[in-house]
């Protein structure tokens, strides 16, 4: 779980990871239980290889505060057009608001749903 007041620090933390490998990072929300980041990868980067230096240099960071932390193994990555920029932005944005009325787990099982992504449910949410 990532306490509430450090997660202003964690997403600053992570933006910095991005700008350090030439990720465009547009946006960081999230809440306790997860974190979404909207970002725009470098053609020589690939998304496996960007989300481990993600999760490895946060969590790295976060136990040299001191604090107890690790990220779940996976991890679920969604393509956005352009023009949903301002719509997905906002949605990271609003993330505390948003999970009020529907539960992080319950939204991610919608989704692949409505896309057609097969998946196991024992494995989603480690």
């Amino acid at each position: 779980m990532i306490a509430r007041e450090w997660q202003p620090r964690l997403r600053s933390y992570i933006a910095g990871i991005c700008k350090n490998h030439e990720i465009i990072c547009l946006a960081v929300g999230g809440t306790q239980n997860h974190v979404h980041i909207l970002l725009q990868l470098p053609p020589k980067l690939a998304l496996a290889k960007a989300v481990l230096l993600l999760k490895a240099n946060s969590s790295k960071w976060m136990g040299e505060q001191g604090k107890d932390f690790s990220w779940q193994e996976g991890y679920g990555a969604f393509s956005v057009s352009s023009s949903n920029l301002d719509q997905v932005t906002r949605y990271i944005q609003n993330q505390d608001v948003h999970h009020r009325k529907t539960s992080f787990e319950d939204e991610f099982r919608a989704l692949l749903r409505k896309h057609g992504v097969e998946y196991d449910p024992k494995y989603a949410f480690g």
